[in-house]
């Protein structure tokens, strides 16, 4: 199964109800790499050892719009870079649907939910969506950055995210993979 809107396995109820399934049914939960790259190294980097794992997002004030974010700033007034959420994954995805996808993709590449760090900014002088992996263990360390382009009916969301699942149902098929 293709979990396009990953956030959703924040719950953990609906994460181990999933798990189980598929285990049951000897069958796979795939995630897309949405707009983000070094979910691949990330996941090495995890088999290896990982102590620290930090997500850091810049989005315009528009793409905040119609979120939880209204309820904590005022996104007209915003004059310069500004923190909207800072906490863990778990909370990000939940309380940010639309914008912290790639978060709980990051939670489950790495070290979890609860122990993933996530800072989400409202930028007025971003040129698209910058998603920034940092992640320190045992492998050395991790610093991995994509500024995308938005849809243009959606700033919320980058281009390469549909692109991904397109890609993700291609990998079923394809001879040669890298993943």
């Amino acid at each position: 199964m293709l979990i396009a809107s990953v956030g959703a396995m924040a719950d953990q109820s609906l994460e181990s109800q999933l798990t189980s399934a598929a285990t049951e049914g000897n069958a796979r939960l795939r995630i897309p790499s949405g707009a983000l790259g070094g979910l691949d190294a990330l996941g090495a980097a995890k088999m290896a050892g990982l102590s620290e794992v930090r997500y850091e997002a810049h989005k315009s004030p528009e793409a905040w719009r119609g979120t939880h974010a209204e309820t904590l700033v005022t996104l007209d007034a915003i004059e310069k870079l500004t923190v909207v959420y800072e906490g863990n994954a778990r909370d990000a995805a939940r309380l940010f649907p639309q914008n912290a996808n790639v978060a709980a993709a990051i939670a489950l590449a790495g070290v979890g939910f609860d122990r993933t760090k996530v800072v989400l900014h409202a930028d007025p002088a971003a040129i698209g969506n910058t998603h920034r992996i940092k992640a320190d263990g045992v492998f050395g360390n991790l610093d991995v950055s994509v500024t995308g382009k938005t849809l243009p009916s959606n700033p919320k969301t980058s281009m390469l995210a549909p692109y991904s699942l397109v890609r993700a149902i291609a990998n079923l098929e394809w001879t040669l993979v890298v993943a």
